[in-house]
């Protein structure tokens, strides 16, 4: 059988073969039996019989387990198992919700009901309070209407940003439990 020409070391993935540089490892075979603690230049030719590499599978174990394995299926196999759980994994996003200090109780029924579905789907909620004109003498209206709407979503969600004021708005971020 053909072995590939000597490769630079690996930048990133296990160490191999000759890149290996502890004098002993414990060695598993390609069936998963443990072969025992040996030199590593006797597990490199052993593997290099069946035709396999020596892959170093566990550095931090004293001594470190290798495996017989084909390095080239194992990097592919290892890539895709990282692409898969990259497709998989959600990131949060941040959604806006905009009301006013004097909002008519249907609205904020309506209001409240997307906060549930994205506070559901684990996203983040901003919550922001646009005042105009004499309602900003009025900031407590406000304060009040976003302690209601915390009391609401107190059993999906915590605050994560507690009611501030910046400008003529007042801002409030909730997040799943």
């Amino acid at each position: 059988m053909m072995r590939r020409p000597m490769a630079p070391p690996p930048k990133s993935g296990p160490r191999y073969n000759e890149f290996i540089t502890v004098p002993k490892v414990r060695v598993i075979d390609d069936e998963g039996e443990n072969l025992g603690v040996m030199y590593t230049q006797e597990a490199i030719e052993r593997a290099y019989e069946i035709g396999l590499d020596l892959v170093e599978v566990s550095p931090t174990a004293d001594p470190p387990v290798c495996k017989f394995l084909d390095i080239g299926k194992y990097k592919y196999e290892a890539q895709k198992k990282a692409n898969i759980a990259r497709k998989t994994q959600k990131t949060q996003e941040l959604k806006e919700i905009k009301m006013r200090p004097n909002i008519d109780d249907h609205d904020y029924d309506t209001k409240m009901k997307k906060v549930h579905d994205f506070i559901g789907d684990g996203d983040k909620v901003k919550i922001t309070l646009r005042f105009r004109g004499r309602e900003l003498s009025h900031q407590q209206l406000g304060m009040q209407l976003l302690q209601r709407v915390a009391e609401n979503v107190g059993e999906i969600a915590k605050v994560e940003a507690y009611p501030r004021m910046e400008g003529r708005q007042m801002l409030m971020v909730l997040a799943p439990k």
